[in-house]
């Protein structure tokens, strides 16, 4: 949109006040935190939860994230708003920054992963400040990182952070128990997985129009197919945890640690060790990354669960003692 792109031109002389400000110490630290609003974190983050805290809060963060991302690349595709360096070729952002970031501008989708993450987070656990606190405070430096490493404008962080803070809110009553989780959440992932269906066509029905730039074309399709992937899993993964498994998250602390250890290492092992088999096999990438963003997700929510009960059951002398130890120390300070 014409608008929309104009706008980001009168963002522009912020960013370069932020370079003007900039340092090397600041570059280094910005460049570190940015990292936090990528697709992993948000893979780490919700199935800790999902595998390790509370099941409904993991359910909540995920579905939010998801279906965040399912809008923000919609928009992104749809208001075509060229990046900070397009806009002003004389602009460039510090250090890597521009290789790592993939699509259109608007709008951005680091802060909308992390916004949706920490702010399902901080959502579900209101009553404790401090997860509050931390959770808003990452996603400030994450937003304001963006704008500092010159790949967003004003305009793409804020918007973000308005459709994370709605879809948050909006979607928080649905966990907030057990009963409306359980009527509720079957709707929600028809609806996502319909949503993402109805995203690859809208992606796909775009693919001849000349103003979309390819490479930013490629990041839609890749992404469209990730989500898709996803949604189609968590269809997969509500049928089996709800009639066969119905696993509970509880176990020792260190049976947590292990769990969730091993686990995550198996989820990041399908996720960068079939990508070249798949596309192998199917022969087209694209393909290969539905199967392979559905497997993820099944091996997740309906595979790795089935070992939960061996590790609430799994007991280790030595750290038991070592527990107690702690226990008695804390209760003598008291």
């Amino acid at each position: 949109m014409e608008f929309l792109t104009s706008v980001a031109e009168w963002c522009m002389p912020f960013l370069y006040f932020l370079r003007d400000i900039g340092n090397p110490v600041f570059d280094f630290i910005f460049e570190t935190v940015t990292h936090l609003g990528e697709e992993t974190v948000f893979l780490v983050i919700s199935i800790v939860f999902f595998w390790c805290v509370n099941k409904r809060e993991g359910y909540y963060i995920l579905l939010t994230g998801l279906l965040g991302t399912l809008f923000n690349q919609a928009v992104k595709l749809a208001c075509r708003v060229p990046r900070p360096w397009v806009i002003d070729p004389e602009f460039q952002p510090i250090g890597n920054s521009k290789i790592e970031a993939t699509g259109y501008s608007f709008p951005s989708g680091h802060t909308q992963n992390i916004a949706t993450t920490l702010g399902c987070v901080a959502a579900y656990n209101r009553k404790k400040r401090w997860v509050v606190a931390v959770s808003l405070t990452v996603i400030a430096l994450v937003s304001f990182s963006r704008m500092y490493l010159g790949v967003h404008t004003p305009l793409d962080v804020v918007t973000s952070l308005a459709i994370s803070a709605a879809l948050v809110m909006l979607m928080r009553p649905w966990f907030e128990t057990e009963e409306k989780f359980n009527r509720a959440y079957p709707k929600i992932v028809i609806i996502s997985a319909i949503a993402s269906f109805l995203f690859v066509a809208f992606v796909l029905s775009v693919s001849s129009d000349a103003s979309v730039d390819p490479e930013n074309y490629h990041s839609a399709l890749k992404n469209a197919c990730t989500l898709l992937g996803c949604t189609v899993g968590l269809v997969l993964v509500f049928v089996v945890d709800t009639m066969f498994i119905n696993f509970d998250t509880k176990a020792k602390w260190y049976a947590q640690i292990i769990k969730a250890a091993v686990g995550f290492g198996i989820v990041m092992l399908i996720k960068a060790g079939l990508s070249s088999p798949l596309t192998a096999l199917f022969g087209n990438e694209y393909v290969a990354r539905i199967v392979r963003y559905f497997l993820i997700v099944a091996f997740a929510g309906a595979v790795w669960p089935l070992t939960f009960k061996w590790f609430s059951e799994l007991r280790i002398a030595p750290l038991d003692k070592f527990s107690d130890k702690i226990r008695a120390l804390v209760g003598k300070d008291k």
